[in-house]
């Protein structure tokens, strides 16, 4: 068996993997000797994703798929097992955050729009990958596959005017332990990785001297912002056979903020 931490030979999928976190996810996978096959709805975007981790001397594939369409990631899942050769690893980190003012004023429309992608984004993906792995496995191949939900600390907490998010990312840390009880038997592994403030397309840091910043770096054990590049290492893990024996879990990379969540009561946002 190849070292534990080794990637070569794994071809993981990330949703959102052009960009933040997900490019994160991505850069740590290639630096391991992963395959990459990076997802979002911005191909250019994706193309410039999968540029830089070419670099690693590993294969990057970019997909123009929109997670909240089933038929595109069941069409990109096949499409990546074909030019790929099979898939061993998804990460569902695609997202948006669009709070409201307030949960009084909360529309339909709001709600089941980020739904379609924070939450049934993740689930198409997760689906088509253990079907995929599942597939793998009755034809002799009994390596399994692993699947991380990228969700937040909005999972564990509430959020004023974000409990669609909320939602959503709850339903991720479910899901993955229904998908960890339900597959486990094909070595099918699913877990949730719970990031807290982390600088992304959608989260800056305003400075120290900004409310959110003093608060954040006052209530952080490790007084800063996250960045993509902490997530390097927890993709690495999850996705490599060091995690075999792992399912069903929920991990939090957040500096120590729940740790330390007495001291802050601001909202938790990705």
């Amino acid at each position: 068996m190849a070292a534990p931490w080794d990637m070569t030979g794994k071809v993981v999928v990330i949703t959102g993997g052009n960009a933040g976190i997900g490019l994160g996810f991505a850069r740590g996978i290639a630096r391991a000797g992963g395959d990459v096959v990076i997802w979002g709805r911005r191909q250019e975007k994706n193309e410039e994703a999968a540029a830089q981790l070419a670099e690693f001397g590993v294969r990057a594939l970019p997909q123009s798929v929109d997670v909240a369409d089933e038929a595109q990631v069941v069409a990109g899942m096949a499409e990546a097992v074909a030019k790929m050769g099979r898939v061993t690893g998804v990460i569902a980190n695609a997202g948006v955050m669009k709070p409201v003012t307030s949960f009084l004023e909360m529309t339909n429309e709001a709600y089941h729009g980020l739904l379609a992608i924070n939450q049934h984004g993740a689930f198409h993906a997760a689906r088509e990958a253990a079907r995929h792995f599942k597939a793998r496995w009755d034809a002799g191949d009994q390596s399994g596959g692993s699947i991380l939900f990228c969700a937040s600390l909005s999972a564990v907490t509430g959020s004023p005017g974000m409990q669609h998010y909320n939602a959503a990312k709850g339903a991720m840390a479910s899901m993955a332990r229904g998908i960890a009880v339900d597959l486990g038997r094909y070595a099918i592994r699913a877990n949730t990785v719970c990031p807290g403030y982390t600088i992304s397309e959608t989260v800056i840091d305003p400075g120290p001297d900004h409310p959110l910043g003093k608060r954040v770096r006052e209530g952080t054990p490790i007084p800063r912002f996250g960045t993509p590049e902490d997530f390097e290492g927890i993709g690495v893990y999850f996705m490599s056979d060091a995690s075999r024996f792992h399912t069903g879990d929920l991990v939090k990379v957040d500096g120590g903020w729940m740790a330390n969540a007495g001291k802050s009561n601001i909202g938790a946002l990705r």
